[in-house]
């Protein structure tokens, strides 16, 4: 499996509004896997491939969607003191008690800079019994640049701030920040690629996006662009086999394939679309299991409601410890992921 590319996905920093550097890494990988490749007005990497083969009844080609979104989590600057410290707001979800002593990276228009995140306020030799019992809010974290007065000189409200951890691998796992949601970034290369001179009847428009984790609002303006019939939200989701969590609370269990997702808060999927690909994983002998969420949204619901709609459905790599720097992914189940895509892709 090629980990090198999804190493260099996630170590490449990109928050909602600032995805360029994934993109520009994205466009040198796609290099001759695709037709035509076009950037829209927010940022979005729209790449079509056309079909390879007339379809049976002679009709046009069916427009297969695949949306994978580029942006992590992470913070852009509010403010720089007099002193140099920085203040922030984030854009993503994020939970403050994953913020604690962090190392970030303030990408400036010079470069980008070294720096730590911890809260303000007292440190836990001089706080009281209350205030160390206190959780802050991301807004009370600063950044410290160690560049004192000068930081005012080089860094500016609206800098990108992510931050800064490198991706390991461990055993069978592979644990990196911005896993969401380069995986799926990863899933649209590498599922192209397994296609290899597959003669399929589809048009394959797959569609790196921008701002996700802010509303699908690339996703939103990419499918109506698109116009898809059928869409396939590409996306990590909740893997909560770990200790203290109820068996019908874990979502998925790690290593037991790809994420076959029907519901979350933004949309439900076909339900015929959700057979097809059950039955082609089973042909195919690819390991999955079905999904839900009771929160959150992806990509996909933006392609089923795009202009006169289409049918969707999602396809999840299950992922512990979500949105913090320790996302974990089994890579048994990324394998599912890009062997269920390019199965479909080639029956169609």
């Amino acid at each position: 499996m090629n980990i090198d590319l999804l190493r260099r996905l996630c170590e490449t920093p990109g928050v909602p509004g600032h995805e360029h550097r994934v993109r520009e890494l994205i466009l040198k990988e796609i290099e001759g896997l695709f037709d035509d490749v076009q950037t829209d007005a927010l940022g979005s990497l729209i790449c079509r491939r056309a079909a390879r083969k007339p379809a049976e009844n002679g009709e046009a080609p069916k427009k297969v969607m695949l949306l994978c979104h580029m942006d992590e989590i992470g913070f852009l600057v509010s403010h720089v003191t007099e002193k140099g410290f920085i203040y922030v707001q984030p854009v993503g979800g994020f939970d403050p008690r994953n913020l604690f002593s962090r190392r970030v990276l303030v990408s400036t228009d010079e470069g980008d800079l070294k720096g730590v995140m911890n809260p303000g306020g007292r440190p836990i030799h001089t706080a009281s019994a209350e205030e160390r019992k206190k959780i802050p809010e991301v807004t009370e974290f600063i950044i410290d640049l160690g560049l004192g007065e000068k930081a005012k000189d080089v860094v500016k409200v609206g800098d990108m701030v992510t931050l800064d951890e490198p991706l390991i691998e461990m055993g069978e796992k592979v644990v990196s920040k911005a896993l969401d949601n380069r995986v799926a970034c990863w899933l649209g290369i590498e599922a192209i690629r397994a296609l290899g001179d597959a003669e399929h009847a589809c048009e394959i428009y797959v569609a790196f996006t921008c701002q996700e984790e802010v509303g699908l609002r690339g996703a939103k303006a990419a499918a109506y662009a698109v116009k898809p019939d059928i869409g396939f939200g590409v996306d990590v989701t909740l893997s909560c086999d770990t200790p203290g969590v109820a068996e019908q609370e874990q979502t998925t269990q790690q290593g037991k394939g790809f994420g076959l997702h029907v519901k979350d808060s933004a949309f439900i999927a076909d339900l015929g679309l959700v057979k097809e690909v059950e039955q082609i994983a089973v042909e195919e002998e690819i390991p999955y299991q079905r999904t839900m969420l009771k929160g959150g949204g992806q990509d996909g619901a933006a392609a089923q409601q795009a202009a006169a709609g289409a049918k969707a459905v999602g396809i999840m790599v299950g992922t512990r410890y979500i949105h913090t720097v320790t996302e974990m992914i089994d890579r048994n189940d990324l394998k599912a992921a890009r062997d269920i895509l390019a199965a479909y892709i080639k029956r169609h």
